[in-house]
């Protein structure tokens, strides 16, 4: 069950990425404009909020990948635990917010890695 848990703590992370560059590099490109569903116009008017949005995941997959690096345990079951919880919260918001697609995309993912930390 560990590396199950471990698993899903990466792909969380890698999750958050892909959305940082999404956000950061590719958001007036097609791949942003399609992801979010958004015209050029729109992309281009929010280019600066949207690099800061990324930036903001990526702090959230650096936590995640301090979490599955540390060889401290408990500090790293708390490490994972709490970034996991921001992302979680922060897909909830967004879902409430922005997108339902978005309770699907960070929020499951992040709540199944919760579980199996737990679980463990």
């Amino acid at each position: 069950m560990n590396t199950l848990a471990q698993l899903f703590v990466g792909l969380v992370a890698a999750i958050h990425i892909y959305i940082l560059i999404l956000e950061m590099f590719l958001w007036t490109g097609p791949k942003g404009q399609k992801a979010f569903g958004m015209t050029a116009e729109f992309a281009k008017q929010t280019k600066v909020l949207a690099a800061n949005q990324g930036l903001y995941n990526g702090f959230l997959a650096a936590g995640l990948i301090w979490g599955l690096l540390t060889t401290s345990e408990p500090m790293a079951f708390y490490i994972k635990v709490f970034f996991l919880t921001c992302v979680l919260v922060a897909g909830l918001y967004g879902a409430a917010t922005a997108s339902r697609k978005i309770l699907w995309i960070q929020a499951l993912p992040a709540a199944i890695a919760l579980v199996l930390l737990h679980l463990r």
